[in-house]
């Protein structure tokens, strides 16, 4: 059931405008930055011999590419997730669909589901520029491994947010609003914070994925962002659960 509700969910999004001006924004994006960035390090790479440690190409152009898409997800994001509940709220077909005999762990891990497997077909065009070097040259594919895992897990991370405020309403619009709001201020909590606040630096999203695009699969910051999805799944399981016994 879950796989069903996932496939529902991506072919809605394929047949949404916006979806497909996602994926034109964010290859349009991920090119130009890939392109500007190689150009960049060929102009400077007689320099850069001259380093002792220099930097090679994953480090000067990949990680600024990965860089780039995590910020077109945290807007694109609430534009996506608007519509997963709050619309099924306004058209009363969420009613029906949580009184219906399927568990609503199931509903709630479909949706997330088919756009996380979205999300993932947009990254794979970041991906496919970055191996890309290996025509070339060399390049450090533990540290592009890095990034695609924490790009995953931060996507995850808010599609989980945007999901839960998509259940709290039935206007799109509100709910779109609402996850940026709380996007933001994960994002940049850490800048805000003064440096006796670690425990409140320890929220930002931004932080913890900063780690993965040095290359750095810090056990915390991964452990983090798996505890941060999960409590948000099932915040969000909670909220069908307390609208099926008390409607």
């Amino acid at each position: 059931m879950i796989l069903t509700i996932a496939k529902k969910e991506l072919k809605l999004l394929f047949v949404s405008p916006l979806a497909w001006t996602f994926l034109a924004l964010i290859q349009l994006m991920l090119t130009w930055v890939f392109l500007g960035q190689l150009d960049a390090f060929l102009e400077l790479q007689s320099q850069l011999m001259q380093i002792a440690n220099p930097p090679g190409a994953t480090e000067v152009i990949i990680v600024p590419v990965f860089a780039v898409a995590s910020l077109v997800l945290l807007v694109a994001t609430p534009l996506l997730t608007m519509r997963l509940m709050a619309e099924e709220w306004r058209n009363h077909t969420m009613t029906l669909l949580i009184s219906a005999p399927i568990s609503l762990t199931a509903i709630v891990l479909g949706k997330f589901l088919g756009l996380m497997i979205f999300f993932l077909l947009a990254m794979l065009l970041a991906v496919m520029l970055s191996l890309s070097l290996l025509i070339g040259g060399t390049m450090d594919l533990g540290l592009l491994l890095s990034n695609i895992i924490g790009l995953s897990l931060l996507a995850a991370c808010f599609i989980s947010i945007g999901l839960y405020i998509s259940s709290l309403t039935s206007h799109p619009a509100i709910a779109a609003v609402g996850t940026l709001g709380i996007l933001l201020a994960l994002w940049i909590v850490d800048v805000v914070a003064t440096n006796t606040s670690s425990v409140i630096q320890n929220f930002s999203l931004l932080r913890h994925y900063e780690s993965f695009n040095r290359g750095l699969i810090d056990s915390f910051s991964l452990a983090f962002l798996v505890l941060f999805i999960l409590t948000f799944l099932i915040l969000t399981i909670r909220r069908l659960d307390g609208k099926r016994l008390h409607g």
